[in-house]
């Protein structure tokens, strides 16, 4: 775990670890521990981002003063310039309030994503599927890389199960907030009386985890299947056994992988969500959480809902662990989601 000098805000304490493990990296037995030294480095790239972040932010405020003191003094371009230079400052502050909090050990890494529908055949289906495309547009718009993993398609439509990972700086302390069971109420396109139906899909997000987190996992306690990849992919699919399943025999969790089509690949992505499914399940068992955990795998069903997505017989989207409300629903669908994440985050840390 990184250590963390004071608050976001303690230029002097982080400038000071930073100069300490300068002389840590500098010393010929660094390497000697490459856990201990992979992990000092990410410490390092932690503190020396924020140190060149709160440096820029003091130089624009700098260039602002400049600014308004050219536009007291009559210069209309100076007035627009200090305008869009606030806009800017107002912009990078609420970026580092975001950052602060996020402080826990695996938020600014990179997320795991893994989406199931619940009861309700195609209808469930369907709304996992929206989900699915939200999500991925959400990452879009954050400039975040996504990946399926694993995508098994529904009986006649939609999305029975599917698994993509997120690739980007806090993807994982953003879309924790994301974890939980999202109920959607609209006009079915699928019933003939054009009735009003609801649909559950439920959301898992895990941490990816470094080469520095140890996870035993034994040979022995491994199950591997090789079988077909289905869906999209060319004649190359139908042809290989290329599609990995993991089976881990004492916790009875299953992972597949499909995305690739090298057998190894879809072997070391499917072993990368199985240490993270596993890390998780051992946290739970650490901090004695295990009801809390099985509150949140409950049945995808009414009552355990975290937001719903209302589109008949009105258009709303609503948090009901915040209570924040959307009315633009198309907009939200569409992966506007962080009003959402930061309300939550932002009553995380005050509780």
């Amino acid at each position: 775990m990184s250590k963390r000098s004071g608050g976001v805000f303690d230029i002097a304490g982080k400038e000071a670890r930073a100069a300490e493990l300068d002389t840590l990296t500098s010393a010929n037995e660094f390497w000697q521990d490459q856990d201990k030294a992979q992990a000092t480095l990410k410490e390092r790239a932690t503190l020396t981002s924020v140190i060149s972040q709160w440096k820029k932010h003091l130089k624009g405020l700098e260039d602002a003063h400049v600014f308004l003191e050219m536009a007291e003094a009559g210069d209309d371009e100076a007035a627009h310039e200090f305008d869009q230079q606030v806009d800017l400052l107002e912009q990078q502050v609420r970026a580092a309030e975001m950052q602060r909090m996020l402080g826990e050990e695996h938020d600014p890494g990179n997320a795991i994503v893994s989406l199931h529908p619940g009861a309700g055949g195609l209808e469930a289906q369907d709304w996992a599927e929206m989900l699915l495309r939200m999500y991925l547009r959400w990452a879009e718009r954050k400039g975040y890389k996504a990946e399926l993993a694993d995508y098994q398609p529904g009986d006649g439509g939609g999305v029975k199960s599917a698994t993509f990972t997120v690739e980007g700086s806090y993807a994982y302390g953003y879309l924790k907030a994301e974890a939980g069971i999202h109920r959607l109420v609209r006009i079915s396109p699928f019933d003939a009386n054009a009735r009003r139906h609801t649909s559950f899909a439920s959301i898992f997000v895990y941490p990816e985890l470094d080469d520095t987190v140890e996870i035993d996992i034994r040979p022995e306690d491994l199950r591997v299947d090789t079988y077909r990849a289905g869906g999209a992919g060319g004649q190359h699919v139908n042809k290989t056994d290329s599609a990995v399943r993991l089976t881990h025999l004492p916790s009875g969790i299953v992972v597949t992988c499909q995305n690739e089509r090298s057998q190894h690949k879809n072997r070391s992505t499917a072993m990368k969500i199985l240490r993270a499914r596993l890390y998780e399940l051992e946290l739970e068992k650490q901090k004695e959480k295990m009801e809390d955990l099985h509150k949140t795998k409950k049945d995808i069903a009414w009552g355990s809902q975290i937001r719903s997505y209302v589109l008949h017989p009105y258009r709303m989207v609503k948090d009901h662990r915040t209570s924040v409300e959307v009315g633009n629903t198309d907009a939200v669908l569409d992966g506007d989601l962080d009003g959402f994440i930061e309300a939550y985050l932002l009553q995380r840390i005050a509780a």
